[in-house]
Order: C-alpha cells, then structure tokens, then sequence
C-alpha cells in the first residue's frame, strides 16, 4: 500500500468512527423544524386561521430552517475544510471539543478544556483531523475512566496542544463496538505529517504543535462549540 493510499484509509477510518457526531450536528435542527412545520400546519388548519399565530409560526419555521442548513454546511465544513480558512486555536479546539463530548462521555471520559481564550489564529485544516484522531487514540489506548486535559501554549512563531489522560474516579461508561476499527498510532502520525503538525507521545500525553497562520483569524461556518 502506498503512503497515499494509508493516509486515505486513515482519513476514512477516522471518519467512521466520528460519523455518529457528524450525524447528530446535521440532524440538530430537523426536530425543531419538524414540529415548527407541524404547528404552523394546525394554525393554518383552523377556521378562519388566527394570521397573527401564522405569521408566528412562519418566523419559528424560518428560522429553524436556517439553523438546519447551516448545521448541514457545517458538517460538510468539517469534512472538507478550507484550507485557507483561519480560526483563533481555542476554537480549533473547543470545535472537536464539542463534537467529541457527548461519545467521550458516554465511554467514561470527562475532557477539560483549559486552553481558554488563546486567540492565536491557526489554519483550521490543520486540527480537523489529528486534533479528533489524537483524542480517539488516547482514549482507546487508557481506558475509562479517565479525564483528558488539552491545554496549550504559543509563542510568535508556533503553537502547541497537550494532551493528557489520566485515570479519574466515575463510573466506567459504555463503550460499545465502534463504527470502525481502532486508529493506529502510526495512521494519526500519518494524520498530522500530512497536516503539518507535529506528534509526539510522551507516557501518556501528546504533544501537538503547528504553525501559527499569518493574518488575523477568520470565523466562517463551523460546528457551534457548546
């Protein structure tokens, strides 16, 4: 197998096993837009119809549908990211943060965000996919219950993610069989080299580190953190 070809199939690896989250962020807005479309349908059903209530129900309509086309745009973002789109590093971060939670959560893993508002601007391609294939891995390999801490650092020229997990009292979780098979190491490694990040494992952390983007941050579409 070529290097290209491992990289593909780490990318599609990776994609299998976040698909579920992808699945929940671009059905978010179909429920409220659902049941906003259903009271609308009864208002116009009554006879005469209150045009206040359906005027109401018009507005709650329309801005559910927004929010259901932009939760469709945004998972389509994750997948295929610009890569000349910039965003400042705690969003890079609190965006897979966001993303990961809840399937964390549910497998015994708590996460801390502690890299608060470092507005350095980094390409978001960049973490799209090592920062999500770093967490999974790391969590595979320890084992619930766990806490995972990212916490970063930067300086004029670079900026670094860390990763650690370690063990934490709380109930074990579920971990059901996965969408796909486990990540290897040398496929996340193969992740970042193709990003430009840099990997490194120390014991049981990961050391990330990328180039600062030149210019300010951008904020296109992207998954809403929480």
């Amino acid at each position: 197998m070529s290097d290209d070809d491992a990289l593909e199939a780490a990318r599609y690896a990776l994609l299998r096993r976040i698909a579920p989250a992808l699945r929940h962020e671009a059905v978010a807005h179909l429920q409220p837009l659902a049941l906003a479309g259903s009271v609308l349908d009864k208002r116009l059903a009554a006879t005469p119809p209150d045009m206040a209530q359906v005027a109401d129900g018009v507005r709650r309509l329309m801005g559910s549908s927004r929010g259901a086309v932009q939760s469709c745009l945004d998972v389509i973002a994750w997948l295929v990211p610009d890569p000349g789109s910039r965003v400042p590093l705690h969003e890079a971060v609190a965006e897979t943060v966001h993303l990961l939670r809840g399937s964390l959560g549910f497998r015994g893993f708590t996460v801390r965000d502690e890299v608060g508002g470092l507005d350095v601007p980094v390409p978001r391609a960049a973490l799209r996919y090592v920062l999500p294939a770093s967490l999974l891995w790391l969590t595979d390999s320890a084992g619930p219950p766990a806490e995972v801490t990212i916490s970063a650092r930067a300086d004029p020229f670079q900026a670094g993610l860390r990763l650690e997990v370690t063990p934490a009292d709380g109930p074990e979780g579920m971990d059901p069989a996965p969408a796909a098979r486990a990540l290897r190491r040398e496929e996340v490694q193969a992740l970042a080299r193709a990003d430009g990040v840099g990997w490194t494992q120390e014991g049981d952390c990961i050391l990330l580190v990328l180039s600062r983007a030149p210019g300010p941050a951008t904020r296109p579409a992207g998954i809403t953190p929480a």
